[in-house]
């Protein structure tokens, strides 16, 4: 019975890490069109930083609202919404090719993103029946999510031409084909699955997502959640400008060496759903948390002494770019298995209110990681501005354990009621 369970749901599986790759692609490339505005634009780099806040603050906003009715109105066409908005985007940058018609871009990639990852966080829950289960997708997943993350860092240069500065903008193209082709997998899957329903009114639904926040262990997650994408984000972001301005690497190279932060991100949280199944998860992140500050301890230093000279091959590249992306490997397993240890102790009626709470918080740690990196990396300098994740990190590492002990303050109590 369980074998057959999961073969008839493997088109929507399916279907839901399609999206989640599309998404990482178009999501992620804010460093790459940060970097772009800076060169075609006429943009400085505290303004270029508020495409972050565009992509962000619809997700949050969105999020906020939709997230308690989501169940109502359906995961896949809430899906499809999503795809279909998007795709007109793409095309209108395709044709706009201003900073307006990027800031409008990234505001509908984040409003089409809060509707992709609500339902997709919602779902897992439902093809799951342990917490090991839970961990172990919600790693794979968000793994899945860093190839396509590292796959735009070879996309987008592929379409760089010097003796054209428009020539990049054709790459929207082959991305609304990406899309389509993600909405018709999605439109002819089919979910043989019962999404549990709130009996209540869309009202009392959005009230009880507000209560939400007042329990301990979302109040701590939700900090957790704030502190590690205020990292992700803001090293992501600024990573390609970092290869560029402080290594010197060629426009095509400081993008395509950006790749091995997401490929070491994807890495983490795949060998993180194995290794969960052997550590307890507060363990394991506390090391890995504590090895990324040594990364930024030890290797940053090497960036301040560096010598820049124009860089055009991938034998002349320094050895810092090469080891500081690593960090990407440390810091991964945070996400997914703060947010699997979470659900998992909520009830699944639950889940779709928490993960609004999950992108809301997201979504503003990303937008104040990325602004506060963009003006440090325009008053004290790129080399610099990185110095700054020690303190997030830090705090990271003394929140997770307050987290853990809250969730099993709610179990308890839970498995008593």
């Amino acid at each position: 019975q369980r074998a057959f369970t999961m073969n008839k749901n493997t088109g929507i599986k399916a279907a839901l890490f399609i999206n989640y790759f599309v998404f990482a692609i178009l999501l992620n490339s804010v460093g790459i069109v940060i970097k772009q505005s800076l060169a075609n634009y006429g943009v400085t780099e505290t303004e270029a930083s508020i495409l972050e806040a565009f992509k962000d603050l619809p997700i949050a906003f969105v999020s906020f609202f939709v997230a308690s009715f989501l169940p109502k109105f359906g995961y896949k066409n809430s899906m499809l919404l999503g795809l279909a908005l998007v795709f007109g985007a793409c095309l209108y940058m395709y044709t706009g090719n201003s900073f307006g018609s990027a800031k409008v871009l990234f505001a509908t990639i984040g409003v089409s993103f809060a509707l992709i990852k609500v339902s997709v966080y919602s779902m897992i829950g439902l093809f799951t029946r342990s917490k090991e289960e839970h961990n172990t997708m919600m790693s794979s997943i968000e793994g899945f999510f860093m190839i396509g993350i590292a796959s735009a860092y070879f996309i987008f240069p592929a379409f760089f031409d010097a003796a054209n500065p428009d020539a990049w903008l054709r790459v929207y193209l082959l991305l609304a084909g990406l899309v389509a082709l993600a909405f018709l997998l999605l439109l002819f899957s089919k979910m043989d699955v019962d999404v549990p329903k709130s009996e209540g009114s869309a009202a009392e639904d959005f009230m009880g997502m507000i209560k939400l926040i007042a329990l301990p262990l979302v109040i701590f997650f939700v900090l957790s959640a704030f502190l590690f994408v205020m990292v992700e984000q803001g090293i992501m972001t600024w990573l390609p400008t970092f290869n560029h301005h402080v290594l010197a690497l060629s426009d095509t190279l400081s993008v395509q060496m950006a790749s091995i932060l997401a490929l070491s991100l994807a890495a983490g949280r795949f060998l993180a759903g194995q290794l969960v199944k052997k550590f307890h998860w507060t363990k394991l992140l506390t090391v890995c948390l504590l090895l990324a500050m040594g990364i930024v301890a030890f290797v940053l230093p090497r960036a301040l002494d560096y010598q820049a000279a124009p860089v055009h091959s991938f034998g002349d590249i320094p050895m810092i770019g090469f080891v500081f992306p690593l960090i990407g490997l440390f810091i991964a397993p945070v996400y997914p298995l703060i947010a699997s240890a979470t659900l998992s102790a909520l009830p699944q009626k639950m889940h779709s209110a928490m993960t609004g709470l999950i992108v809301i918080f997201s979504a503003l740690g990303g937008t104040l990681g990325s602004r506060i990196i963009g003006m440090l990396f325009e008053h004290v300098g790129g080399a610099k501005a990185f110095y700054f994740m020690i303190i997030p990190i830090s705090l990271l590492i003394i929140a997770l354990w307050l987290l853990n002990k809250f969730i099993k303050d709610y179990e308890n109590a839970h498995q008593q009621a």
